[in-house]
């Protein structure tokens, strides 16, 4: 029997408030469908992961092509509130959060683990942004071995453009597009 997991990915202050640091500009365009999605595997009780990107205050632990903007303006930083998820998202008790410091949630993260612990086999990706940490862990997943669904209109990049262009790519190498209304119906029938 399949059980599906949801990976909240940077849903953070610093990323989707607007003035923040590394706003991404569509962020706001979809907290409401991720809300969405969060509500029905809460409903279902099945695993949420809020993956957060985590950074220590002197950058260290910063992609060496970041870490001049990261010098110019800190971002992400752990224990900030920029660093926390956004009010409307906010973990639950149950919920999991895991720290990451690369682009994909599974990079040097015990997030394969933990899913594998918990049977799950199959997850359901939203958040931002879509050309980087949402691509690089749908890719990982999907390596894995992990029937990987992407909730296209769950996820955002900087502009439109980017956002579909990332979306045919990873549609085209077998990842499953769904839409946030469509959800309850792929996680009863996956």
């Amino acid at each position: 029997m399949s059980r599906s997991a949801l990976l909240i990915i940077d849903m953070q202050n610093d990323f989707v408030q607007e003035g923040a640091p590394l706003r991404v500009r569509d962020a706001g365009t979809i907290v409401e469908r991720v809300r969405q999605v969060l509500e029905v595997f809460r409903r279902s009780r099945l695993p949420v992961f809020h993956v957060l990107r985590v950074h220590r205050s002197d950058g260290s632990d910063v992609e060496i092509f970041r870490r001049e903007i990261f010098r110019q303006t800190p971002f992400a930083v752990e224990g900030t509130k920029g660093a926390q998820v956004i009010a409307e998202l906010e973990p639950e008790d149950g919920e999991y959060i895991i720290r990451k410091t690369r682009m994909s949630a599974f990079m040097q993260t015990e997030l394969d683990l933990m899913l594998r612990t918990l049977s799950v086999d199959t997850v359901l990706v939203v958040g931002i942004q879509t050309p980087n940490c949402i691509r690089t862990t749908v890719f990982d997943a999907f390596a894995l071995n992990y029937r990987t669904f992407l909730v296209e209109d769950a996820v955002a990049a900087q502009n439109e453009d980017i956002h579909r262009s990332n979306c045919r790519d990873m549609a085209a190498i077998g990842v499953g597009m769904v839409k946030a209304a469509d959800v309850e119906d792929v996680i009863r029938t996956s």
